[in-house]
């Protein structure tokens, strides 16, 4: 039996380009539907977050002159690209989804109503929210954080290329040690990285916990469902 009733997912645009740097593998992005559409038909409520770094990365553009207001907008719609892809890979494992946007572009997804997406929830639909907050300066990471307040989902899970939260960078060192668990207070004081520190801020406000957890390890998003200890508890 499941432990979360409704979890918010947050995943990077990376996942979604499987080995490759740039766009979307579709084989990949087929593997990640499948894990989720299997949660769901489990009964867990699930709402989804993508950021758009397999596309464009707002902060990077930024960083070499463009304005940072437009390169986050940019940013934002790339999300948006991913959203339909991950929506229409949903749908084909037979998950009903809907795309809900912070930015209105009503032709292609639903605007963001928070008593609108609870609804969705409710009757069983997989919600991806896109586009960020709508708000430039603001991380995807922060976005799930907001996200999974509205809608009261009672954890924030982030899928990561690594197994959890770190002392040090383990891609770029061997002896770094994992934490099991760690304080929102450790993870901004000691900068460790993994998440953006407002979400982290935002989380601890308001006692919500969060999980980070490799992606690529195939049915940690059931695990992280039913309970298992899966990465690092962040608490």
């Amino acid at each position: 039996m499941a432990k979360y009733d409704r979890i918010l997912l947050k995943l990077s645009g990376q996942a979604l380009a499987g080995e490759g740097s740039f766009g979307i593998d579709p084989g990949k992005v087929q593997e990640l539907a499948a894990e989720v559409a299997a949660v769901a038909q489990a009964g867990v409520q699930l709402g989804l977050v993508v950021g758009g770094g397999n596309f464009f990365r707002g902060a990077a553009a930024a960083a070499k002159t463009m304005d940072r207001v437009a390169a986050d907008h940019m940013g934002m719609l790339a999300t948006v690209i991913n959203a339909l892809a991950l929506q229409d890979a949903l749908e084909r494992q037979g998950a009903p989804t809907r795309v809900m946007t912070a930015i209105e572009m009503r032709q292609v997804a639903e605007p963001y109503i928070r008593r609108r997406a609870i609804r969705h929830l409710d009757k069983g639909r997989i919600v991806i929210f896109a586009a960020g907050t709508s708000n430039p300066y603001f991380s995807t990471d922060t976005a799930a954080a907001l996200r999974a307040l509205e809608i009261k989902a009672q954890v924030v899970a982030k899928g990561t290329r690594v197994n959890g939260v770190y002392d040090k960078d383990p891609l770029a060192s061997q002896d770094a040690v994992l934490y099991p668990q760690v304080s929102y207070g450790e993870v901004l004081s000691k900068a460790l990285g993994v998440l953006d520190g407002t979400a982290v801020a935002m989380c601890r406000e308001n006692r919500l916990p969060m999980i980070v957890f490799n992606l690529n390890v195939p049915g940690n998003i059931m695990r992280i469902s039913m309970g298992e200890p899966v990465g690092t508890l962040i608490h």
